[in-house]
Protein backbone atom coordinates (compact mmCIF):
# COMPACT_ATOMS: atom_id res chain seq x y z
CA UNK A 1 0.00 0.00 0.00
CA UNK A 2 1.06 3.69 -0.24
CA UNK A 3 -0.42 5.25 3.00
CA UNK A 4 0.01 8.53 3.61
CA UNK A 5 0.50 9.94 7.36
CA UNK A 6 -0.64 13.38 8.74
CA UNK A 7 0.50 14.27 12.32
CA UNK A 8 1.08 17.50 13.90
CA UNK A 9 3.57 15.73 16.10
CA UNK A 10 6.79 13.54 15.01
CA UNK A 11 10.21 12.97 16.82
CA UNK A 12 11.56 15.17 17.84
CA UNK A 13 8.37 17.38 18.03
CA UNK A 14 5.87 16.31 20.39
CA UNK A 15 5.47 13.41 22.94
CA UNK A 16 3.86 9.43 23.21
CA UNK A 17 1.29 10.35 20.34
CA UNK A 18 4.21 11.34 17.70
CA UNK A 19 6.33 8.25 18.50
CA UNK A 20 3.91 5.78 17.71
CA UNK A 21 2.95 7.55 14.87
CA UNK A 22 6.87 6.71 14.37
CA UNK A 23 6.74 3.80 15.33
CA UNK A 24 3.78 2.50 13.28
CA UNK A 25 5.54 4.02 10.07
CA UNK A 26 8.54 2.85 10.62
CA UNK A 27 7.31 -0.51 10.84
CA UNK A 28 5.19 -0.67 8.12
CA UNK A 29 7.85 0.89 6.16
CA UNK A 30 9.69 -2.68 6.82
CA UNK A 31 7.00 -4.57 5.80
CA UNK A 32 7.11 -3.07 2.20
CA UNK A 33 4.93 -0.35 1.98
CA UNK A 34 5.63 3.31 0.50
CA UNK A 35 5.10 5.58 3.83
CA UNK A 36 5.16 9.26 3.55
CA UNK A 37 4.45 11.43 6.30
CA UNK A 38 3.58 15.02 6.57
CA UNK A 39 4.40 16.81 9.92
CA UNK A 40 5.48 19.84 12.02
CA UNK A 41 8.48 21.70 11.26
CA UNK A 42 10.72 23.36 14.16
CA UNK A 43 13.82 25.57 14.60
CA UNK A 44 16.59 23.73 12.01
CA UNK A 45 14.76 20.16 11.23
CA UNK A 46 15.15 19.26 7.77
CA UNK A 47 12.51 20.46 5.53
CA UNK A 48 12.42 17.04 3.51
CA UNK A 49 14.47 13.78 5.45
CA UNK A 50 14.33 10.12 4.23
CA UNK A 51 14.21 7.66 7.63
CA UNK A 52 14.52 4.17 7.46
CA UNK A 53 12.44 3.75 4.51
CA UNK A 54 10.27 6.81 5.57
CA UNK A 55 9.77 9.87 3.40
CA UNK A 56 9.28 12.72 5.87
CA UNK A 57 8.32 16.61 5.25
CA UNK A 58 8.36 19.33 7.98
CA UNK A 59 6.25 21.58 7.14
CA UNK A 60 6.50 25.36 8.53
CA UNK A 61 3.74 26.05 11.15
CA UNK A 62 5.86 28.53 13.29
CA UNK A 63 5.47 25.90 16.16
CA UNK A 64 7.41 27.42 19.10
CA UNK A 65 7.79 24.38 21.52
CA UNK A 66 9.18 20.95 20.93
CA UNK A 67 6.58 19.69 24.15
CA UNK A 68 3.71 21.88 23.44
CA UNK A 69 1.27 23.01 20.47
CA UNK A 70 -0.97 25.54 20.56
CA UNK A 71 -4.15 26.23 19.39
CA UNK A 72 -2.92 28.84 16.30
CA UNK A 73 0.11 26.23 15.34
CA UNK A 74 -2.58 23.52 14.65
CA UNK A 75 -4.42 25.50 12.61
CA UNK A 76 -1.22 25.98 10.69
CA UNK A 77 -0.30 22.57 10.34
CA UNK A 78 -4.11 21.53 9.37
CA UNK A 79 -3.64 24.28 6.06
CA UNK A 80 0.11 23.54 4.97
CA UNK A 81 -0.76 20.09 5.19
CA UNK A 82 -4.12 20.26 3.21
CA UNK A 83 -2.03 22.30 0.59
CA UNK A 84 0.61 19.93 0.64
CA UNK A 85 -1.11 16.56 0.97
CA UNK A 86 -3.46 17.85 -2.04
CA UNK A 87 -0.42 18.17 -3.95
CA UNK A 88 0.90 14.88 -2.97
CA UNK A 89 -2.46 12.67 -3.76
CA UNK A 90 -2.37 14.36 -7.25
CA UNK A 91 1.42 13.10 -8.23
CA UNK A 92 1.79 9.67 -5.64
CA UNK A 93 -1.71 8.64 -5.50
CA UNK A 94 -1.90 7.13 -2.02
CA UNK A 95 -4.36 4.12 -1.07
CA UNK A 96 -5.13 5.45 2.35
CA UNK A 97 -4.27 8.53 4.83
CA UNK A 98 -3.43 7.62 8.32
CA UNK A 99 -4.51 10.71 10.61
CA UNK A 100 -3.12 10.24 13.65
CA UNK A 101 -5.24 12.51 16.35
CA UNK A 102 -8.67 13.89 14.80
CA UNK A 103 -7.76 17.09 15.66
CA UNK A 104 -5.50 18.43 13.84
CA UNK A 105 -4.26 15.98 11.18
CA UNK A 106 -8.31 14.73 11.24
CA UNK A 107 -9.47 17.55 9.44
CA UNK A 108 -7.10 17.99 6.89
CA UNK A 109 -7.83 14.25 6.50
CA UNK A 110 -11.84 14.65 5.98
CA UNK A 111 -10.73 17.73 3.89
CA UNK A 112 -8.73 15.93 1.62
CA UNK A 113 -10.64 12.71 1.82
CA UNK A 114 -13.38 14.39 0.30
CA UNK A 115 -11.67 15.94 -2.44
CA UNK A 116 -9.88 12.85 -3.69
CA UNK A 117 -11.78 10.27 -2.54
CA UNK A 118 -8.98 8.33 -0.78
CA UNK A 119 -10.54 6.78 2.32
CA UNK A 120 -8.74 7.55 5.61
CA UNK A 121 -8.19 5.49 8.88
CA UNK A 122 -8.64 8.20 12.15
CA UNK A 123 -6.38 7.06 15.34
CA UNK A 124 -7.61 8.82 18.47
CA UNK A 125 -5.19 9.49 21.08
CA UNK A 126 -6.96 10.69 23.71
CA UNK A 127 -6.57 14.98 24.18
CA UNK A 128 -8.14 14.73 20.24
CA UNK A 129 -11.15 13.39 22.25
CA UNK A 130 -13.32 16.33 24.02
CA UNK A 131 -13.39 16.22 27.80
CA UNK A 132 -10.50 13.85 28.16
CA UNK A 133 -7.96 16.78 29.22
CA UNK A 134 -9.93 19.23 29.98
CA UNK A 135 -7.74 22.42 31.60
CA UNK A 136 -5.68 21.96 28.04
CA UNK A 137 -8.33 21.45 25.32
CA UNK A 138 -11.85 22.53 26.59
CA UNK A 139 -11.71 26.11 25.68
CA UNK A 140 -10.72 24.68 22.08
CA UNK A 141 -13.42 21.94 21.65
CA UNK A 142 -15.71 24.98 22.77
CA UNK A 143 -14.72 27.11 19.17
CA UNK A 144 -14.54 23.68 17.14
CA UNK A 145 -17.05 20.74 18.13
CA UNK A 146 -19.75 21.62 15.88
CA UNK A 147 -17.03 20.82 12.81
CA UNK A 148 -15.07 17.99 14.62
CA UNK A 149 -18.47 14.93 13.87
CA UNK A 150 -18.29 14.97 10.41
CA UNK A 151 -14.18 14.00 11.15
CA UNK A 152 -15.14 10.89 12.75
CA UNK A 153 -18.07 9.68 10.38
CA UNK A 154 -16.14 10.80 7.42
CA UNK A 155 -13.13 7.99 8.41
CA UNK A 156 -13.33 4.38 6.75
CA UNK A 157 -12.16 3.24 9.66
CA UNK A 158 -11.62 4.69 13.41
CA UNK A 159 -9.46 3.38 16.43
CA UNK A 160 -8.78 4.40 19.62
CA UNK A 161 -5.19 3.80 21.83
CA UNK A 162 -6.96 2.38 25.01
CA UNK A 163 -10.73 1.45 25.94
CA UNK A 164 -10.62 4.39 28.01
CA UNK A 165 -10.30 6.64 24.56
CA UNK A 166 -13.10 4.92 22.62
CA UNK A 167 -15.08 4.85 25.78
CA UNK A 168 -14.86 8.82 26.22
CA UNK A 169 -14.78 9.03 22.39
CA UNK A 170 -17.71 7.24 21.93
CA UNK A 171 -19.98 9.61 24.23
CA UNK A 172 -19.66 12.16 21.27
CA UNK A 173 -19.26 10.33 18.63
CA UNK A 174 -21.25 7.31 17.81
CA UNK A 175 -19.23 5.34 14.93
CA UNK A 176 -17.65 1.97 15.05
CA UNK A 177 -14.34 2.08 16.91
CA UNK A 178 -11.37 -0.80 17.03
CA UNK A 179 -8.43 -0.48 19.86
CA UNK A 180 -5.45 -0.76 19.46
CA UNK A 181 -2.77 -0.51 21.64
CA UNK A 182 0.53 1.54 21.45
CA UNK A 183 3.40 -0.95 21.25
CA UNK A 184 6.94 -1.45 21.94
CA UNK A 185 9.44 -2.70 19.91
CA UNK A 186 11.78 -4.78 22.71
CA UNK A 187 14.93 -4.89 20.32
CA UNK A 188 15.42 -1.26 20.92
CA UNK A 189 15.36 -1.26 24.80
CA UNK A 190 18.46 -1.07 26.51
CA UNK A 191 18.81 -4.31 28.91
CA UNK A 192 18.13 -3.18 32.50
CA UNK A 193 20.46 -2.81 35.20
CA UNK A 194 20.15 -4.12 38.60
CA UNK A 195 20.84 -1.28 41.59
CA UNK A 196 22.52 -1.58 44.89
CA UNK A 197 19.79 -2.02 47.01
CA UNK A 198 18.35 1.49 46.82
CA UNK A 199 15.01 1.75 45.22
CA UNK A 200 15.44 3.91 41.92
CA UNK A 201 12.34 5.57 41.24
CA UNK A 202 11.25 7.48 37.94
CA UNK A 203 8.83 9.49 36.50
CA UNK A 204 9.00 10.60 32.47
CA UNK A 205 6.39 13.34 31.11
CA UNK A 206 5.40 16.98 30.52
CA UNK A 207 5.60 18.62 33.74
CA UNK A 208 2.23 20.42 32.88
CA UNK A 209 -1.06 20.25 35.12
CA UNK A 210 -3.09 16.46 33.56
CA UNK A 211 0.35 15.15 34.45
CA UNK A 212 0.08 16.16 37.85
CA UNK A 213 3.74 15.74 39.20
CA UNK A 214 3.46 17.48 42.38
CA UNK A 215 1.75 14.55 44.09
CA UNK A 216 4.40 12.38 43.35
CA UNK A 217 6.60 14.75 45.19
CA UNK A 218 4.38 15.53 48.27
CA UNK A 219 4.45 11.55 48.33
CA UNK A 220 8.42 11.40 48.07
CA UNK A 221 8.71 13.98 51.00
CA UNK A 222 6.22 11.69 53.35
CA UNK A 223 8.98 8.71 52.46
CA UNK A 224 11.82 10.32 53.41
CA UNK A 225 12.06 8.15 56.12
CA UNK A 226 13.00 5.48 53.34
CA UNK A 227 16.01 4.80 51.21
CA UNK A 228 15.11 5.77 47.72
CA UNK A 229 16.26 8.12 44.41
CA UNK A 230 14.16 9.44 41.95
CA UNK A 231 14.61 11.24 38.71
CA UNK A 232 12.34 13.11 36.56
CA UNK A 233 13.05 13.88 32.92
CA UNK A 234 11.02 16.32 31.32
CA UNK A 235 10.44 19.81 30.81
CA UNK A 236 7.00 22.19 30.93
CA UNK A 237 5.70 24.79 32.61
CA UNK A 238 5.54 23.16 35.98
CA UNK A 239 9.09 22.34 35.91
CA UNK A 240 10.70 25.16 38.05
CA UNK A 241 7.52 25.46 40.31
CA UNK A 242 8.55 21.79 41.19
CA UNK A 243 12.33 22.34 41.62
CA UNK A 244 10.87 25.17 44.53
CA UNK A 245 8.74 22.25 46.13
CA UNK A 246 11.89 19.64 46.24
CA UNK A 247 14.12 22.63 47.77
CA UNK A 248 11.12 23.12 50.54
CA UNK A 249 10.67 19.58 51.12
CA UNK A 250 14.17 18.95 51.53
CA UNK A 251 14.33 16.71 48.69
CA UNK A 252 17.21 18.22 46.38
CA UNK A 253 19.93 15.48 47.06
CA UNK A 254 17.57 12.97 46.14
CA UNK A 255 15.59 14.46 43.29
CA UNK A 256 17.36 14.80 39.68
CA UNK A 257 15.45 17.25 37.17
CA UNK A 258 17.35 16.65 33.93
CA UNK A 259 15.08 18.52 31.70
CA UNK A 260 13.87 18.05 28.06
CA UNK A 261 15.46 14.90 27.15
CA UNK A 262 15.31 12.70 23.72
CA UNK A 263 13.18 9.39 23.78
CA UNK A 264 16.72 7.01 23.73
CA UNK A 265 17.66 9.31 26.72
CA UNK A 266 14.38 8.58 28.65
CA UNK A 267 14.79 4.75 28.11
CA UNK A 268 18.32 5.09 29.10
CA UNK A 269 16.62 5.94 32.96
CA UNK A 270 14.09 3.40 32.86
CA UNK A 271 17.33 0.82 32.53
CA UNK A 272 18.47 2.20 35.83
CA UNK A 273 15.20 2.29 37.37
CA UNK A 274 12.91 0.12 39.37
CA UNK A 275 9.75 1.54 39.89
CA UNK A 276 7.30 4.20 37.32
CA UNK A 277 5.15 6.46 38.90
CA UNK A 278 2.57 8.16 37.33
CA UNK A 279 -0.39 10.62 38.95
CA UNK A 280 -1.87 11.47 35.55
CA UNK A 281 -5.53 13.05 35.53
CA UNK A 282 -5.14 12.12 32.10
CA UNK A 283 -3.36 9.58 29.31
CA UNK A 284 -4.46 7.43 26.84
CA UNK A 285 -2.39 4.85 26.72
CA UNK A 286 0.87 5.81 28.14
CA UNK A 287 3.83 5.27 25.65
CA UNK A 288 6.16 5.38 28.44
CA UNK A 289 3.95 3.01 30.88
CA UNK A 290 4.08 0.76 28.26
CA UNK A 291 8.37 1.02 27.38
CA UNK A 292 8.77 0.59 31.51
CA UNK A 293 6.22 -2.53 31.08
CA UNK A 294 8.61 -3.66 28.83
CA UNK A 295 11.99 -3.34 30.66
CA UNK A 296 10.53 -4.58 33.90
CA UNK A 297 9.68 -1.77 36.05
CA UNK A 298 6.95 -1.68 38.62
CA UNK A 299 4.45 0.42 38.34
CA UNK A 300 2.56 2.80 40.28
CA UNK A 301 0.20 4.69 38.30
CA UNK A 302 -3.30 6.37 38.52
CA UNK A 303 -6.26 4.60 37.24
CA UNK A 304 -6.79 7.52 34.58
CA UNK A 305 -7.54 6.66 31.26
CA UNK A 306 -5.26 3.85 29.53
CA UNK A 307 -3.21 3.29 32.91
CA UNK A 308 -5.49 -0.13 33.60
CA UNK A 309 -4.56 -1.30 30.77
CA UNK A 310 -0.82 -1.60 31.90
CA UNK A 311 -1.45 -2.94 35.70
CA UNK A 312 -2.70 -6.03 37.20
CA UNK A 313 -3.18 -4.32 40.59
CA UNK A 314 -1.06 -6.63 43.07
CA UNK A 315 0.72 -8.59 40.61
CA UNK A 316 2.98 -5.96 38.86
CA UNK A 317 2.12 -3.35 40.31
CA UNK A 318 -0.69 -0.53 41.91
CA UNK A 319 -3.57 1.74 40.56
CA UNK A 320 -4.88 5.06 42.73
CA UNK A 321 -7.18 7.60 42.13
CA UNK A 322 -5.44 10.30 40.83
CA UNK A 323 -5.58 13.33 43.59
CA UNK A 324 -5.32 10.46 46.20
CA UNK A 325 -1.46 11.42 47.64
CA UNK A 326 -2.17 8.98 50.68
CA UNK A 327 -2.85 5.91 48.38
CA UNK A 328 -0.16 6.51 46.26
CA UNK A 329 2.31 6.87 49.27
CA UNK A 330 0.91 3.92 50.88
CA UNK A 331 1.88 1.84 47.43
CA UNK A 332 5.57 3.44 47.17
CA UNK A 333 6.19 2.19 50.50
CA UNK A 334 4.93 -1.57 50.00
CA UNK A 335 7.14 -1.45 47.95
CA UNK A 336 10.38 0.25 49.00
CA UNK A 337 10.01 -1.76 52.39
CA UNK A 338 9.51 -4.91 50.65
CA UNK A 339 12.45 -5.83 48.38
CA UNK A 340 11.02 -9.42 47.20
CA UNK A 341 7.29 -7.80 46.30
CA UNK A 342 9.44 -5.08 44.22
CA UNK A 343 11.25 -8.29 42.63
CA UNK A 344 7.92 -9.95 42.23
CA UNK A 345 6.10 -7.13 40.70
CA UNK A 346 9.10 -6.73 37.99
CA UNK A 347 8.42 -10.27 37.22
CA UNK A 348 5.14 -9.73 35.73
CA UNK A 349 5.68 -6.62 34.12
CA UNK A 350 8.29 -8.28 32.02
CA UNK A 351 5.35 -10.98 31.16
CA UNK A 352 2.15 -8.93 30.80
CA UNK A 353 4.58 -6.51 28.28
CA UNK A 354 4.49 -9.56 25.42
CA UNK A 355 0.66 -8.26 24.82
CA UNK A 356 1.87 -5.19 23.34
CA UNK A 357 4.88 -6.27 21.39
CA UNK A 358 5.02 -3.93 18.61
CA UNK A 359 5.14 -6.21 16.06
CA UNK A 360 1.83 -7.41 16.77
CA UNK A 361 0.73 -3.48 16.59
CA UNK A 362 2.22 -2.94 13.63
CA UNK A 363 -0.03 -6.27 12.28
CA UNK A 364 -3.11 -4.71 13.72
CA UNK A 365 -2.78 -1.49 12.18
CA UNK A 366 -2.10 -2.95 8.35
CA UNK A 367 -4.99 -4.69 8.87
CA UNK A 368 -6.92 -1.56 10.00
CA UNK A 369 -5.63 0.22 7.09
CA UNK A 370 -6.15 -2.69 4.61
CA UNK A 371 -9.76 -2.19 5.45
CA UNK A 372 -9.77 1.28 5.15
CA UNK A 373 -8.43 1.55 2.11
CA UNK A 374 -11.54 -1.20 0.81
CA UNK A 375 -14.17 0.40 3.03
CA UNK A 376 -17.01 1.42 1.04
CA UNK A 377 -17.19 5.16 -0.39
CA UNK A 378 -19.11 7.73 2.17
Amino acid sequence: MKILVLTHEFPPVGGGGGRVARDIALGLAARGHEIRVLTTGLDDLPEVEQLSGLWVQRLAVHRKAAFRAEFVEMARYDLATFQAGLKMIREWQPDVIHAHFAVPAGAAAFALSRLTNIPYLLTAHLGDVPGTVPEKTDHWFRLIYPFTPQIWRGAAKVVAVSEYTRQMALKHYPVAIDVIHNGVNFAELPAWQAGNGTPRLVFAGRFVEHKNPGDLLEALARLADQPWNCILPGDGELLEPLRVQARRAGLEARLHFPGWVTPEQVLGYFAQSDILILPSRSEGLSVVGVQALAMGLALVLSDAGGNPDLVRPGENGYLFAPGDVDRLTQSLRALLTTPSLLADFQAHSRQLAQAFALEKIIGQYEAALLAAKHAPAR
